[in-house]
């Protein structure tokens, strides 16, 4: 496992030094060619569930302008010989201000799904935010991240007992905080998955959460194992709630966990969640596949962070592409970011394996972007770092 004093951009000689015995990457180096490459090893209907966005797509395109339309504004003659990428966010203790997304039905498109993730997650130390939708129930998640940092992210059910038992599994098994899921409360019209007919939940995959719970169980007439129809319809029945501010009371009194609330996009929404008591937001549009049109999540980092970034912690996800990428949106108000889609690249074309290459590639890009910037460390980036452009 990487350390935090690591200078992860020194993988690159690593491969360069390889390259004279003639030796070539087994993986791709450019994300580019890691995402063509991850899309033709899948089949058309889990491609179009990892690539597919609301409605026209309009969103998961204005995430990835976003970034192009921040430029970085180098620094010279600084001493950059020694970085330290290292940061803690609620406790958590990381070597590099990244954490895997939650990503529901990772076996689509590797068997080993989510527990290939989190030994990736684990063997470079980075947290690993595993999802209620995950085809692994959240121990065995657990017991594949060993003693890696990880956190747990709640679609909320409709049943309260239900919900109760999750958090409190959760809680047992190690996870660190709770984050919250506000902005899937309804599918999005996704034209990949309807043109396929293709939504693996009703298949049983990404319920494992469910079924493998005693409070769900309890409401089953016969176990999943012989009625797995059954518990599919019941699982529909009582997934994601109709939330308001009003509930995350009852979800203080469930743990002692810190709670980030995943979705934030307005301001004031980020200060009804500090009013509350909420210790995180997490800047995200769910990476494109929600609301067709909304704003880019970049585009709406740096007011959050104006609003409430002293007082609670900040987080981002949607749309981050490379080094430079992470670089950006810590300058602009980010605690740390979350990386999603591009590790299920990796994922897809070669397991646990293809996530840590993933996951070097882009701490190995942040590190030399970084100190080609003229910084030894994130916390010295601020938004002097960067410059919007036309």
């Amino acid at each position: 496992m990487a350390t935090a004093s690591s200078s992860y951009g020194d993988w690159q000689y690593e491969i360069y030094f390889r390259g004279i015995a003639g030796e070539r990457p087994s993986h791709p180096t450019s994300w580019e060619e890691l995402e063509r490459r991850a899309a033709e090893a899948l089949d058309p209907e889990p491609r179009g569930y990892v690539w597919g966005g609301a409605g026209t797509g309009d969103t998961m395109r204005a995430n990835l302008e976003a970034f192009r339309r921040w430029r970085i504004v180098p620094r010279m003659l600084r001493d950059v010989s020694e970085r330290d990428l290292s940061t803690s966010v609620l406790n958590t203790e990381m070597p590099a201000p990244v954490l895997l997304a939650p990503i529901g039905v990772q076996t689509i498109v590797h068997p080993e799904g989510e527990l290939a993730t989190a030994r990736a997650a684990a063997e470079i130390g980075l947290p690993f935010v595993a999802s209620t939708a995950s085809a692994n129930s959240m121990e065995d998640v657990a017991r594949a991240a060993g003693e890696a940092p990880r956190w747990y992210q709640l679609y909320w059910p409709k049943d309260d007992e239900i919900t109760a038992s999750l958090v409190r599994r959760a809680q047992r098994a190690g996870y660190q905080a709770i984050v919250v899921t506000l902005d899937t409360m309804l599918l999005a019209w996704r034209p990949a998955d309807l043109g396929h007919g293709y939504l693996p939940f009703l298949e049983g995959t990404g319920i494992a959460q469910f079924v493998t719970d005693p409070a769900f169980r309890a409401r089953l007439e016969r176990p999943p194992e012989d009625d797995l129809e059954s518990a599919v319809g019941h699982w529909a029945a009582v997934i994601n709630r109709i939330l308001t501010w009003e509930d995350l009371e009852s979800l203080r009194s469930l743990t002692s966990l810190p709670i980030l609330l995943k979705g934030i996009l307005h301001p004031d929404d980020a200060r009804l969640a500090l009013e509350r008591g909420v210790d995180g937001v997490i800047v995200s549009n769910h990476g494109g596949r929600q609301v067709d049109g909304a704003i880019a999540a970049l585009d709406a980092l740096p007011a959050i962070a104006d609003a409430v970034g002293g007082d609670m912690v900040v987080l981002f996800d949607s749309g981050i592409r490379s080094g430079a990428d992470v670089l950006k949106a810590l300058a602009l108000g980010a605690d740390a970011v979350l990386l999603g889609r591009p590790y299920l690249w990796g994922l897809a074309l070669d397991g646990q394996s293809g996530v840590e290459n993933v996951l070097r590639m882009l701490l190995a890009e942040l590190d030399l972007t970084l100190a080609l910037s003229g910084y030894r460390t994130p916390r010295e980036l601020g938004r002097e770092s960067v410059q919007r452009v036309a």
